[in-house]
C-alpha cells in the first residue's frame, strides 16, 4: 500500500515546538509521507524566522505559504486568514494530502482549515476543545467543527469536543506534544550554552549564571489597544526588580505593534541594565533556558503546559490563558506593576513544583504517527446524533 500522505501546515513560532515531535514521528514512520508546509510569521524575521530551525533539524519543507499582512489590527489578521486561504486551497490541490493537520488556535490555523474541508480533504486536529480569554477561543472551536479527527491534550479538553457535538470515536486525548520536549530536556537540563554567545539579540550583557527569569507576554486580540498600556506594567515591575532578565518578542497578533513599541519605547528612555531581549530560539535551547530559570512571567501557554511539566513557578499575567487548565505552579495577576513584581518574588524565592501530567506523559508525537497511520481517515459529517 502507498504511504500516507499527511500535510502539517506550521504558521507561527510556538506552532512548530506544539509539533515537533509529531513530525519527527510522521517522517520516520514507515506508512506515512510528511508533507510540512510553513506559512505565515513562521517565515519572518521579525517574529524570529522558525522556518531556519526547521530546516536546521532536518525537516523538508513542501512548500512556503507567504500570506501576513502588516499591521498587527484585527483588520490585517481578518485579511492575512482571507489570504491564507486562496493560498493554502493552491497547496493542498497540488500536493493531494490524505489529511491535513491544523494546529491549536492561532488566527491564520481557520484559513487551513476551510483550505481542506472546503477540498473534502480530511482535517485533524491538534490541541482542540481548550479555552482561553481571546479570540483564539473561539478559532479554535471553529477548527473543532471543520475537523474530522480531533487529537487532543487534556482530559478536559476531549470532554469538551465531545459536548460541541463530535464523534466520541474521533477523540482521542494524545497529550502535547510540547511535553514530549519538555520531557526530553527534564532528562538531561544542564544549560550547556551561552544564550548571548549563541543568539545574539539585543540588550543588556547580563550576568545571568547566578539565576534569571524569563518573560513572554504576547497581546491580547480582544484589548489590542491597551497592548502598550499592558507590557509598560510589566517592563516597569522587571526593572523595579533588578533582576537578570531574557524577554522574547511577542507573535503577530492584533496589538503586536503596540507591544513591540512599548518595548522599544522603554528600552531607549529607561535603558534597563537588566534585560536582554531574543527574537526567538530552537526549541529545545528554550526548553533548557526555561528549565534553567527561576521563573516564566507573561501569558504564554508554555507556562501552563512546559512549565507544569517541568515544576516551574509562573507569574500569567492578564486574560489570555482564562479558565485553560492550569497546575498549582502558576500564580495569576493582573496588569499591575505592583502585583507583578510581588508574585515575581515570591517565585523567584520559591520551591519547585511537583511534575503536573495534565497535558500529558511525554508520548504524544508518537501516539499521533500511530493514529494517523492507522485510524480511517474520512471526510465525514460531525453531528452523529
Amino acid at each position: 500500500m502507498p504511504k500516507r500522505k499527511i500535510c502539517v501546515v506550521v504558521t507561527a513560532r510556538p506552532s512548530y515546538s506544539r509539533i515537533k515531535s509529531a513530525l519527527t514521528a510522521i517522517q520516520n514512520h514507515p506508512d506515512l509521507e510528511l508533507q510540512l508546509v510553513i506559512a505565515g510569521s513562521a517565515l519572518l524575521d521579525r517574529y524570529g524566522n522558525a522556518v531556519d530551525f526547521i530546516e536546521k533539524d532536518g525537516f523538508p519543507i513542501a512548500a512556503k505559504v507567504f500570506m501576513v499582512l502588516e499591521g498587527e489590527n484585527p483588520t490585517t489578521m481578518a485579511k492575512t486568514t482571507g489570504l491564507g486561504v486562496m493560498e493554502l486551497t493552491n497547496v493542498f490541490y497540488n500536493l493531494k494530502p490524505d489529511a491535513v493537520v491544523t494546529i491549536a488556535d492561532r488566527f491564520e490555523t481557520i484559513a487551513t482549515s476551510i483550505a481542506a474541508a472546503y477540498q473534502n480533504i480530511p482535517l485533524v486536529h491538534i490541541q482542540g476543545g481548550e479555552v482561553t480569554g481571546s479570540i483564539d477561543e473561539k478559532v479554535r472551536h471553529a477548527n473543532t467543527k471543520l475537523a474530522d479527527l480531533h487529537l487532543v491534550a487534556s482530559e478536559d479538553a476531549r470532554e469538551r469536543v465531545i459536548k460541541l457535538g463530535e464523534n466520541p470515536e474521533k477523540v482521542i486525548n494524545t497529550g502535547c506534544p510540547s511535553i514530549d520536549l519538555a520531557k526530553e530536556i527534564s532528562k538531561s537540563p544542564n544549560l550547556d550554552f551561552n544564550p548571548l554567545d549563541k543568539y545574539g539579540g539585543v540588550g543588556a550583557q547580563l550576568k545571568w549564571e547566578n539565576g534569571y527569569i524569563v518573560v513572554m507576554q504576547h497581546p491580547v486580540t480582544t484589548e489590542y489597544k491597551e497592548s502598550k498600556n499592558h507590557i509598560q506594567e510589566t517592563l516597569k515591575a522587571i526593572k523595579s526588580l533588578n533582576y537578570p532578565t531574557f524577554w522574547f518578542w511577542p507573535n503577530v497578533d492584533a496589538g503586536s505593534d503596540g507591544t513591540s513599541n512599548g518595548i522599544r519605547a522603554f528600552r531607549e528612555l529607561e535603558q534597563p541594565t537588566n534585560i536582554h531581549f531574543f527574537k526567538n530560539m530552537e526549541p529545545l535551547d528554550f526548553l533548557k533556558l526555561l528549565s534553567n530559570s527561576k521563573a516564566l512571567v507573561g501569558n504564554s501557554s508554555a507556562g501552563l503546559r512546559e512549565c507544569a511539566y517541568l515544576g516551574l513557578p509562573v507569574v500569567n499575567i492578564g486574560n489570555r490563558q482564562f479558565r485553560r487548565n492550569r497546575a498549582e505552579n502558576v500564580t495569576d495577576v493582573s496588569y499591575n506593576q505592583i502585583e507583578i513584581e510581588s508574585a515575581i518574588r515570591t517565585a523567584i524565592n520559591s520551591r519547585s513544583f511537583e511534575v503536573s501530567t495534565i497535558y500529558g506523559n511525554g508520548d504524544a508525537g508518537a501516539k499521533i504517527a500511530n493514529i494517523l497511520a492507522t485510524t480511517e481517515l474520512t471526510f465525514s459529517k460531525t453531528i452523529t446524533y
